[in-house]
C-alpha cells in the first residue's frame, strides 16, 4: 500500500513503551510524527533516534508528537529508550501488522541475500488524522530538522 497525502492514515492500536498501548485514535487534535525504522541500538537507528529526542522540544512547540516503531519487542524498546534518553514513545509491532499498513515492511537485500525488513520511512499526520507528508528511504543526517520543519508549517 503507498501513502498518500490527504488520505487517511491507517489506524492502529499497539504497545508503547511507558507500559501502555498506544492508538491513532488517542492522538487526534496533535499532529504526529511516525518514523518507522528497522532495528534497537544499531548505529543508524540510533543516530536517528538521538536526532528526534535533540529536537523534541521543539516538536512539543509545534504541537507534534513523536513516535518511533519498528519490530522489536517491548524489552529491547525500553532498554534503547533508557539507554539513550529517548523521551517519546517507542512503539512495537512484533506481528507486523501496522508496518504493513503502511507500507513499510518490505523485500530488502544485502550482498546478495533477500530478506523481509522495515523500510525507513517518516509519515506526518496532521490533527484530523490524515497523512501531510511521506519520506521514503529516509537518509538520517539532517532529516529530523527537515520533519521539523514541515511539522511547524502544517
Amino acid at each position: 500500500m503507498s501513502l498518500i497525502p490527504g488520505n487517511n492514515a491507517p489506524a492502529f492500536t499497539l504497545p508503547a513503551t511507558g507500559g501502555k498501548n498506544l492508538s491513532l485514535d488517542s492522538l487526534k487534535g496533535r499532529k504526529v510524527v511516525l518514523y518507522f525504522y528497522p532495528k534497537d541500538d544499531t548505529s543508524g537507528c540510533t543516530l536517528e533516534a538521538k536526532d528526534f529526542q535533540a529536537l523534541r522540544n521543539d516538536f512539543e512547540a509545534a504541537d507534534t508528537d513523536i513516535i518511533g516503531v519498528s519490530p522489536d519487542p517491548m524489552k529491547s524498546h525500553d532498554k534503547f529508550r533508557t539507554k539513550y534518553d529517548l523521551e517519546f514513545p517507542l512503539v512495537s509491532d512484533e506481528a507486523k501488522t501496522m508496518l504493513e499498513a503502511y507500507g513499510v515492511w518490505v523485500e530488502k537485500s544485502m550482498w546478495g541475500r533477500r530478506y523481509m525488513g522495515v523500510e525507513r520511512t517518516t509519515v506526518l499526520i496532521d490533527r484530523d488524522g490524515r497523512i501531510a507528508r511521506v519520506w521514503n528511504k529516509v537518509k538520517v543526517q539532517g532529516h529530523a530538522e527537515e520533519v521539523l520543519e514541515a511539522a511547524k508549517a502544517l
